[in-house]
């Protein structure tokens, strides 16, 4: 049976995707999981199989906002926690979205916040 869903189409682009990237001690993967109403952010070492740590916009603000000032305000959040555990280069991983609206402005969020990648 062939399931082509929305999501499961997705799922195939970040297999795709995960192939070619991976997050290491040195460089960890930023992953980015996108759900109808919040924005998640984990950073993940591969090797190791562990998350360094995941903001989401439940955790960064209180306050009301468009979800993609939100997106935004995880990205700072997100880079923040990464400088202050000593992590300034990531690999960043959209997980099949497209980089587009709230992904990108979660990136552009992160980037501003130092963050490379």
């Amino acid at each position: 049976m062939i399931s082509n869903s929305k999501n499961d189409n997705r799922k195939k682009r970040h297999r795709s995707i995960r192939k070619r990237i991976a997050g290491s001690a040195e460089r960890p993967r930023l992953a980015v999981f996108r759900s109808a109403r919040h924005i998640y952010a984990q950073i993940i070492d591969d090797l190791a199989q562990k998350t360094l740590l995941s903001v989401s916009d439940k955790q960064a603000t209180t306050e009301k906002a468009k979800k993609k000032d939100m997106a935004k305000l995880v990205g700072a959040a997100v880079a923040k926690k990464c400088l202050e555990k000593g992590i300034d280069k990531v690999v960043f991983d959209r997980a099949g979205y497209k980089y587009h609206g709230r992904v990108s402005a979660l990136a552009d969020g992160a980037r501003e916040a130092g963050l490379k990648f």
